[in-house]
């Protein structure tokens, strides 16, 4: 069992820079992959970002690539996102997800509770 809690969403300008961290529970966080998603009002949920277990590797959406930074501290069992040069169309509630597999499907075995992030223009 894993259980995610995010922090780090709020209001930003347009051009500005946020950090979500996604602390995880459970002794297997290291082996599971993480991945993070967003969703806008009245919209279906995307993915942003994933960052495999094991080596490291990531996948990025091509509306965040060069923007947007995943990572993660397995000693602290923590998953950051930093976003940078937002935009209004980033605005959306960003979830953290973990699943043993390192995917870009919306499949995650377990699921954040969200945050809010407002860009303003």
């Amino acid at each position: 069992q894993v259980q995610l809690v995010e922090s780090g969403g709020g209001l930003v300008q347009a051009g500005g820079s946020l950090r979500f961290s996604c602390a995880a529970s459970g002794r297997t966080f290291s082996t599971y992959a993480m991945g993070w998603f967003r969703q806008a009002p009245g919209k279906e949920r995307e993915f942003v970002a994933a960052i495999s277990g094991r080596s490291g590797g990531t996948y990025y959406a091509d509306s965040v690539k060069g923007r947007f930074a995943i990572s993660r501290d397995n000693a602290k069992i923590t998953v950051y996102l930093q976003m940078n040069s937002l935009k209004p169309e980033d605005t959306a509630v960003y979830y953290c997800a973990a699943d043993p597999r390192f995917r870009r499907d919306s499949e995650y075995e377990y699921w954040g509770q969200g945050t809010q992030v407002t860009v303003s223009s």
